[in-house]
């Protein structure tokens, strides 16, 4: 059995950190879904693909065809303000064949494949896609393909920017659940080096979910021990450093650090832990 002050510090440091990482990931979850933030963030994303950034051309038909938006209006749309249910994720192959779909049925009557393209009114749009026919040589499983794989490859910048997008206010909500709970990694580091021995009872297990893991914090020297308003100004500056530590320790995620104590709980000899990764 191995068991130190570096380890039961650091069982310490990785527990406070996956304990913040937990509670900043249900805000995260939480404002993204009321504030439906995927959804927008798909819908602005469609936009710059199709070069409809009104959303008043085929972007609109599109979004009011039942392959990309099953939970839309009753009736057919006519601005994205009128959609119910904007969905946060589209399948590639669903809009492949939506699009086709929209492109051919918007003259009075259904049009050929060729002919659709050849009426899109965006030259940039219509080049892109007229090439991709051409390539497909009037296959038209081909041609669904290619748009598939032109679709991913805009959705993984979407994702891309999106994922940017949260680690920023990950960062801000990770330095403000800091304040506020007055979680800071130096001093906390100071204390857990003089008494290891307050670690001795955390594990993996304290952290399986937002609950246990803020009832399990108060085992450690962190929050306020009186007012802030009582703290002279250059206190407040010196908790400064262990606050922004504390933030960037959020951008890892809390599986990151999970996974971290639960490798270190089992090399202080608690055994193997069957607590779920928290997600």
């Amino acid at each position: 059995m191995f068991n130190s002050t570096v380890l039961e510090v650091g069982i310490g440091l990785i527990f406070c950190f996956c304990a913040v990482s937990l509670i900043v990931s249900s805000i995260n979850e939480t404002l993204a879904s009321m504030l439906q933030l995927r959804s927008s963030q798909l819908l602005e994303g469609v936009k710059d693909l199709l070069n409809d950034p009104k959303a008043t051309g085929v972007v609109l038909d599109l979004y009011n065809h039942a392959l990309v938006n099953p939970r839309g209006s009753a009736g057919m749309a006519t601005s994205t303000a009128e959609l119910c249910g904007k969905p946060s994720y589209i399948p590639s192959k669903h809009f492949a064949l939506a699009l086709i779909d929209v492109l051919q049925n918007r003259g009075q009557t259904k049009q050929s494949l060729a002919v659709a393209i050849d009426a899109i009114s965006d030259a940039q749009l219509k080049q892109m896609m007229q090439g991709m026919y051409d390539r497909a040589a009037g296959d038209i499983e081909a041609f669904e393909q290619s748009l598939s794989n032109w679709f991913d490859n805009g959705m993984a910048r979407v994702a891309g920017a999106y994922k940017r997008r949260m680690q920023l206010w990950t960062l801000i909500f990770g330095f403000t659940v800091a304040v506020l709970f007055n979680i800071d990694t130096v001093h906390l580091f100071q204390s857990l080096w003089v008494h290891p021995g307050m670690v001795q009872s955390l594990s993996s297990s304290n952290a399986a979910n937002v609950e246990q893991a803020m009832s399990a914090l108060n085992q450690l020297p962190i929050g306020w021990n009186r007012a802030p308003t009582e703290y002279s100004a250059g206190q407040l500056l010196a908790f400064l450093p262990g606050w922004l530590l504390t933030a960037l320790s959020t951008l890892f995620g809390a599986p990151f650090w999970f996974d971290l104590l639960q490798k270190a709980s089992n090399l202080r000899g608690s055994g193997p832990n069957t607590a779920a990764t928290p997600v």
